[in-house]
């Protein structure tokens, strides 16, 4: 188990695409699955890398386009000198260093460039006043000092444009992995690329130690597909800062568990984050701390695997799927699936997130299927095959979902960050995994993180959906939870096994959580925004109380049987 999660750990966990995943379609499977079928070397493992690898040449030959720097990106102290050259023979090179992309009326390039603050050095070759190849970009990132970690070191620049809103900002982004066991700032980056970025959650939004949604872009500001931290080529990012998660490794513990029970959850890698806003050289005050780089939850071929809607898919089969939705309490955005049941049950604030744009016809087809869904789990034998929810779900999913929300306590569980897909003439099924910083003690702010009682029993007004309530009052569904608990439990979910994965995840974060505390220091305070969390003199003590709180969880769990009225 140790040797999967150390591969894990690296970012490449996931399995090769499989009929089911616990008895779901085969769209989990690329961010599903036991991590030691991943392993370097093997088959399906050295297929990824090879496609990896192609993917971060393309996209770093697209970068530098038409234009040689005899500088490659990276960081750099004082003053540094770039000669340009062009593929095009007899072109003129035109360049700017404000980000925006040369024109012929940009200035000429007649010598070295001597560098000593960020650039953006953007350049292209021109011929009687037109284009005559492709743009090239190179990021100099300059910084006063130089450092070094045992994890890969992310390095972002916003060229002075401080802290972002809701909407992109440009932001230069450099990757380095480790060589040797040490990554460091003055070392080539893996990764090297224009981005964009933006604030990125609810009430962790809020805090000083900020989480952002992350945009790789190529020279025309589109999608630009890089292998980041040992995880597949994707644009698409989310960097999350623990804070009120004081251990560090709340989320990464529930993503790596429910691959491990064949959910869909996205890969991760922790790096440590350097973050540069005020237009200076890069300092040692920019440091930022243990983050978490998180896959975003999207359907490609290396994440949810489903059938891609069309906006022509309006009939049967193809309107079946894929689709992914889900629970927003109080921050759905359109388009919304609405209810039509009564409103005592009735649903609320379930967001379409894929595909994008929804067009009419597929709106009102997967509410349908919804509220065909709603009512069957309303009916007088809501477990029957045919016309109970099993006709309309992937039951077992549901149940793995349930068992990791209440063994984790998730505050956050079943009304928010609660996710659901739909491919083709499949089911919904339960899933991916999102969002664990408030769980196991963490949270509290409706004193609902008690070690005794149920999660699923915690409604907040007005939610409407009782979906999980009924479930968990149906005899049928109550003993086929109960069935899968008590098997976890002799393997993947003893405490043994539980205190293994701990010990899996906190070892590579040794020395960057004594950083990261020295930067933030709060393992002592009772109060991380509006939220109650657990008190420490250490971060060995913060991961000793997540450690006891999980096993006391856990025996609490044995002893219930699943009924509600043991709560």
């Amino acid at each position: 188990m140790l040797a999967a999660l150390a591969v894990l750990l690296t970012g490449i966990a996931g399995a090769e695409a499989a009929p089911t995943a616990h008895a779901t379609p085969a769209g989990a499977a690329t961010q599903a699955g036991p991590a030691a079928t991943r392993a370097a070397g093997a088959g399906p493992a050295g297929r990824q890398a090879a496609a990896d690898a192609r993917a971060a040449e393309d996209a770093a030959e697209d970068l530098t386009g038409d234009i040689t720097f005899s500088a490659p990106s990276g960081t750099f102290q004082g003053e540094l000198s770039v000669t340009l050259g062009s593929t095009v023979a007899g072109a003129e090179i035109r360049y700017t260093t404000d980000g925006q992309l040369p024109t012929a009326s940009s200035l000429l390039y007649t010598g070295a460039l001597r560098l000593t603050a960020t650039t953006q050095l953007r350049a292209r070759p021109f011929s009687g006043g037109a284009p005559a190849g492709e743009p090239g970009t190179a990021l100099y990132v300059a910084r006063s000092f130089d450092a070094t970690g045992d994890l890969p070191l992310m390095v972002m620049d916003a060229y002075g444009a401080g802290k972002p809103g809701r909407e992109y900002a440009d932001v230069a982004t450099l990757l380095t992995d480790p060589q040797g066991g040490t990554a460091s700032l003055s070392a080539t980056p893996t990764v090297a690329t224009r981005a964009g970025f933006h604030l990125h959650g609810q009430s962790s939004a809020t805090f000083a130690k900020t989480p952002y949604r992350l945009e790789l872009w190529d020279n025309e500001d589109d999608d630009a597909d890089y292998p980041m931290a040992g995880m597949p080529a994707d644009s698409d990012w989310v960097l999350r800062g623990p804070f009120s998660d004081k251990s560090l490794i709340r989320d990464a513990l529930v993503y790596s568990l429910g691959r491990d029970m064949g959910m869909a959850a996205p890969r991760f890698s922790f790096v440590e984050l350097y973050l540069n806003l005020d237009g200076g050289p890069l300092a040692s005050a920019d440091y930022q701390g243990v983050y978490m780089l998180v896959e975003t939850i999207k359907n490609s071929s290396d994440r949810l695997d489903l059938h891609q809607l069309e906006e022509s898919d309006v009939s049967l089969p193809e309107i079946s799927g894929g689709y992914i939705f889900e629970f927003e309490w109080l921050a759905a955005e359109e388009p919304t699936l609405t209810c039509t049941g009564a409103a005592a049950t009735c649903w609320q604030y379930l967001e379409v997130s894929d595909p994008s744009p929804l067009n009419t016809q597929q709106r009102a087809w997967l509410t349908q299927y919804v509220q065909q869904f709603h009512d069957a789990l309303h009916g007088q034998n809501p477990s029957d095959p045919q016309t109970g929810y099993p006709a309309y779900i992937d039951v077992d999913s549901f149940a793995d979902q349930i068992i990791l929300n209440e063994l984790s306590r998730n505050m956050d569980a079943y009304v928010r960050s609660t996710y659901f897909y739909k491919d083709r003439d499949e089911k919904i099924v339960a899933g991916p995994l999102w969002d664990y910083d408030l769980t196991f003690g963490t949270g509290g702010y409706f004193q609902n993180q008690q070690i005794q009682g149920w999660q699923f029993e915690q409604t907040r007004q007005p939610v409407g959906d009782d979906w999980y309530l009924r479930l968990m009052n149906d005899p049928a569904f109550v003993q086929r939870l109960d069935a899968r608990w008590r098997d976890l439990r002799q393997g993947l979910l003893s405490d043994a096994s539980l205190g293994e994965r701990i010990d899996a995840l906190t070892a590579p974060l040794t020395a960057a959580a004594q950083r990261n505390f020295q930067k933030w220091p709060n393992l002592s305070d009772l109060f991380v925004g509006p939220f109650l969390t657990p008190t420490a003199a250490t971060w060995q003590g913060q991961v000793q109380y997540l450690r006891d709180w999980l096993t006391q969880r856990a025996a609490w769990l044995d002893s219930s049987g699943w009924q509600p009225s043991a709560g």
